[in-house]
Parts: structure tokens; C-alpha cells; sequence
């Protein structure tokens, strides 16, 4: 029998989950009883232990993935049948919002007031919005020369679906990546994130209380190089999913490849710029330039990090920026706080990257203007952090830092501030802010990226499709685009009458 664990929260309450691997609709231990730690970043204390996938894990995984896809989901359940299974599922996590929510900011560290009215809504509605495609994601008929013939076309499930979802919005990428597969009639294997995997055992309770079929959604804990490779390279899954670094994208890009090239949808990393204009509304844009940041810790693929102030209003729009930054140190706290909006940072790990990139930072000749040190004296803290006059080539401008690190410069002209907004490998997202909505749409459209914000930063909605250009990925998810990540388009040409050539 697979474990379970009772997490307490700060605020009195307890939730008991099982902590096993989750296929065929039950909760059961690796098959060499493996496990592993999860630690709550606030503290640095362990909370649970979870069990680890082998890449012998996968395989029984898939297995139960592909025998679902071929006997009771796919074709064999009617498309409006999946639509009420997920709009059920929607609805159990609205039901469950607050117990979601808590494991969520144990886990991963949020502040529990935007887990639960940001992260778990999030999760429901994007269910929802894919549930309502279940029915709807239809071929066309195809008019030729040939008046004698009928051609149409099919969408059709691709198979069986590995996804591999990030730390930084454990239950949100969860519902990202099930809901436009599940709908569109696919099976699914999806490992989390090792730092993070205790929201999404809990969604699975609610995956089976919805009556999603055994086998039609198998879910993971491990570790990448492991089960997140065996995904990645196993030659019984049609296709493979991820969001995280461009690094590791890169890694099962190839891994897919050398397999048995199975198709692939990345979405990857950033450096996105925002670009405040001397016509702004100053207030509002150091506002959402802040948010832009240190929403999520930093921990965002969309952060805007590299901010581009324009000359004419620099110092008082960085005076305001610091006064607010300087707020939000007082509210970087545990994620239970009443009043926090900066949780930590995920893990230790993440924590001495972010510090190493400061430390880089002051070394490379940029000018620290405030933080750039640990907050707190436990857990993974950092305080809120802005470096100016920065160089071209320096580490902080160019890599993604993933923390609560704002790199800023002035811009004078505005052919060259593009040409520095679009000089980064990434292309994920970008900000204008601009009281002029001709001037804000027409550098929206020089700006080489997937998503480009005006007048505000970090809002996405499940009709709108989100993705990147360059080294930021490839595919799109949310929306009707992403209905494409998960289907093959059949062609059939079908004679009337046509006589054969010989």
C-alpha cells in the first residue's frame, strides 16, 4: 500500500493525502519503494515524503495510459462524455479551493491569499474552458477542383501524452496541461516537479471522485534525469509536453527525437522586457513593473526582468519603484501571513542560484541600488532586488535569473530601445506602458515575443494562447491553439463516382 502524510498548516488545519503513485485510479508505491522529501521553503523542514518513479515505473504508467486510450477513453467515450468529466473535475476544485490553496503555499511557498483567489480559480476555470472544447474541435470539409470527389478532414486524439509541469505553479501547469489532452481525447502520464508534487496528489483524489476512467490519467513523482527522462525517451508515447528551462527543453527535444519521435511542445524560458514610456501613467506602471517581478517570488517564465525606463522620467519613476520595492520587503513573508505578497524562493537550490547571479551582478559593474541579500533568517528569503546601469553583456542582462532580481536602464531612442528589447535568445513575453494605445500597439508589434502586455504584466486567460518565440519554445498552450498540441489532422479522400487512371 502506497503512504500517506498529514501536512499542518500555520493556520491550524490539517489535510491528510496519499503520497504514492497515482495509476489506474489508485495510490501505490514505486516498484523498488523508493521515496523522497519535500520541504516546505518557508522553513526549510521537511513536511512529507513521497514516492519516487523509476524509469520502471514509467513503463507501468504508460501501459495503463495506453490500455485506457485504446478501451474506454479516446474514441470509445463520446466527445460531450469528456466535456461533463471535466466540467465535474472544475467543480470539485472549486469545492476544494481552500485545502487546494493551503497545500499549495505549504508546498511551494505563495501566499496562501493568492493561491487561493488566483491559483486554484485559475485551475478551475482553465478545466472548464477545455471542457467546453471537448465537443467542438471538429475538422472541416474541403472544397477541390475535383467536384466528383468529398474531402474533409479529422482531428483526431493523438495517444498517449507524457507532460512534465514546473515547481512554480504546481497546480495551475497541472491544469494547463490535462485539460486541453483530456478533452481532446488523449491519455496522459505526467510527472510534477520534485520540489512540488503535493497539490497534484491531492488533485488526483478528485480526478477519480470525477469519474475520469483508471488509466486515462497517471501521475508521477520523481526526479528529471529519471522519470522525467524516461517520459522523454520512452518509444510508447506519442508525445511529450514540458514547461520549465531551455536547458532541459533542449535535453527532451532530443531525447524525443532519438526515440521514436514523438511529437513535442515546450514551453521554456525568458527575459522579457518591459518598456515604460515618458507618457505613463507613472503610478500604475511602476505598479505593474513590480508585480512584473516579484509576482511568485520572480519565479515566473514570463517575469518582466529587464525594465526600460525611458530618460525623460527615469529618476522619478525609480524613486517610486524603490519606495514601492521597499514595501514589499515588509511584506516578504511566510506565505500564510495575512499580509504577504513575496513568499521564498522554492528550494536551497534555487535559492544559491539567485544569490550567485547578485553576486555576479555587483561584479560585472552594475549598480546595486537595493537588496541583493538573504530576508530572514530561515527558509529560502530573498529581498526584493533592482541593479541599474547594467551592461550589455553582463550575466543578470542576459540569463534568466528566475527571483526577485530587476535589471533596469534608460532609453532615449526608440529604434535602439527595440533593438535591445528584442537582443535575448528568449522571446516569451514583454510589457509597454504607454497612455498613447497607437504608440503601445505599434512597438507591441516590433517586439519579438509570444505575449506582449500593455499597460499591465503577468495576466493570462485560458482563451488567450500563451507561448514563445526564439529559445522560449514551441507550440502554444490555453486557447484554441492549443487544441493543436493534441491532435493529428487526418486527411480523407473519399471518390464519387471518379474513374481510375489506368
Amino acid at each position: 500500500m502506497a503512504g500517506k502524510a498529514t501536512l499542518s498548516f500555520p493556520t491550524g488545519e490539517k489535510s491528510t493525502i496519499s503520497t504514492g503513485l497515482f495509476i489506474d485510479n489508485k495510490f501505490v508505491p514505486a516498484l523498488d519503494g523508493k521515496t523522497f522529501g519535500v520541504v516546505n521553503p518557508s522553513t526549510g523542514e521537511e513536511i512529507a515524503q513521497v514516492s519516487e518513479a523509476s524509469a520502471k515505473d514509467i513503463d507501468v504508467a504508460v501501459k495503463s495510459a495506453r490500455k485506457a486510450f485504446k478501451e474506454v477513453w479516446g474514441e470509445k467515450t463520446p466527445a460531450s462524455q469528456r466535456g461533463k468529466i471535466l466540467m465535474r473535475l472544475a467543480d470539485l476544485v472549486e469545492q476544494n479551493n481552500d485545502e487546494l490553496a493551503r497545500i499549495e503555499s505549504l508546498d511551494n511557498g505563495k501566499p496562501f491569499s493568492i493561491s487561493s483567489t488566483f491559483d486554484v480559480p485559475s485551475v478551475a476555470a482553465n478545466i472548464r474552458y477545455f471542457a467546453g472544447w471537448a465537443d467542438k474541435n471538429h475538422g472541416k470539409t474541403i472544397e477541390v477542383d475535383t467536384q466528383s470527389d468529398f474531402h474533409y478532414t479529422r482531428h483526431e486524439p493523438i495517444g498517449v501524452c507524457g507532460q512534465i509541469i514546473p515547481w512554480n505553479f504546481p497546480l495551475l501547469m497541472f491544469a494547463w496541461k490535462i485539460a486541453p489532452a483530456l478533452a481532446t481525447g488523449n491519455t496522459v502520464v505526467l510527472k510534477t516537479a520534485e520540489q512540488t508534487p503535493l497539490s497534484a496528489l491531492k488533485m488526483c483524489e478528485l480526478i477519480a471522485e470525477a469519474g475520469v476512467p483508471p488509466g486515462v490519467l497517471n501521475v508521477v513523482s520523481g526526479f528529471g534525469p529519471v522519470a522525467g527522462a524516461a517520459i522523454a525517451s520512452h518509444m510508447d508515447i506519442d508525445k511529450v509536453a514540458f514547461t520549465g528551462s531551455t536547458l532541459v527543453g533542449r535535453n527532451i527535444m532530443k531525447a524525443a527525437a532519438s526515440s521514436n519521435l514523438k511529437k513535442v511542445t515546450l514551453e521554456l524560458g525568458g527575459k522579457s522586457p518591459t518598456i515604460v514610456c515618458d507618457d505613463a501613467d507613472l503610478d500604475n506602471a511602476v505598479s505593474w513593473a513590480t508585480c512584473g517581478i516579484l509576482m511568485n517570488s520572480g519565479q515566473v517564465c514570463c517575469a518582466g526582468s529587464r525594465l526600460f525606463v525611458q530618460d525623460t522620467i527615469y529618476d522619478k519613476f525609480m524613486e517610486k519603484l524603490q519606495e514601492k520595492f521597499t514595501m514589499i520587503k515588509g511584506m516578504t513573508k511566510d506565505g500564510f501571513a495575512k499580509d504577504s505578497f513575496q513568499g521564498p524562493q522554492v528550494s536551497q537550490l534555487q535559492f544559491d542560484r539567485i544569490m550567485e547571479h547578485i553576486e555576479t551582478g555587483k561584479k560585472e559593474g552594475a549598480t546595486l541600488r537595493q537588496g541583493g541579500n538573504r530576508h530572514g533568517d530561515k527558509g529560502y528569503f530573498i529581498e526584493p532586488t533592482i541593479f541599474e546601469n547594467v551592461p550589455v553583456d553582463a550575466k543578470i542582462n542576459r540569463e534568466e535569473i528566475f527571483g526577485p532580481v530587476l535589471v533596469v536602464n534608460k532609453w532615449k531612442d526608440e529604434e535602439e530601445l527595440i533593438a535591445r528589447a528584442n537582443d535575448t535568445l528568449y522571446g516569451l513575453a514583454a510589457a509597454v506602458h504607454t497612455t498613447h494605445i497607437r504608440k503601445g500597439i505599434e512597438i507591441a508589434h516590433k517586439l519579438q515575443a509570444g505575449t506582449v502586455w500593455i499597460n499591465q504584466h503577468n495576466m493570462l486567460n485560458p482563451q488567450v494562447p500563451f507561448g514563445g518565440f526564439k529559445a522560449s519554445g514551441i507550440g502554444r498552450e490555453l486557447g484554441e491553439y492549443a487544441l493543436a498540441n493534441y491532435t493529428n489532422v487526418k486527411a480523407v479522400h473519399l471518390a464519387l463516382g471518379r474513374q481510375p487512371p489506368i
